[in-house]
C-alpha cells in the first residue's frame, strides 16, 4: 500500500468541523464531497459487489448542511526502529 492510497477529507457538517481518513485508489473534489457526505451520515456508502450508487454533489451535499469539503493525501507513516544505545 502506497501513502497515496490514503487521503484525509476534512468538512463541516451544519458547521461544526469534521475530518476522517479514507483509503481509495484515487480522490479528486466530487469523490471528497460524496464521501464527506457519506461520512455526514446523508449520502449511502456503496457496497462493493453491488450496481453503482448516485453520487451526492456538492449542491446536494449543502442542502443537508455538508461544506467546506477538503482533501490531501495522507502524510506518509515513517517507521524508525529505537535505537538502544
Amino acid at each position: 500500500m502506497s501513502a497515496a492510497d490514503l487521503y484525509v477529507i476534512d468538512y463541516r457538517l451544519h458547521g461544526k468541523p469534521r475530518s476522517f481518513i479514507i483509503r481509495t485508489k484515487t480522490m479528486d473534489n466530487a469523490q471528497a464531497w460524496h464521501w464527506a457526505s457519506c461520512d455526514a451520515g446523508v449520502a449511502p456508502i456503496p457496497r462493493p459487489g453491488r450496481p453503482a450508487l448516485k453520487r451526492f454533489s456538492k449542491p446536494m451535499a449543502e442542502r443537508f448542511g455538508v461544506t467546506d469539503v477538503q482533501w490531501r493525501e495522507s502524510p506518509p507513516l515513517v517507521w524508525e526502529e529505537d535505537q538502544a544505545e
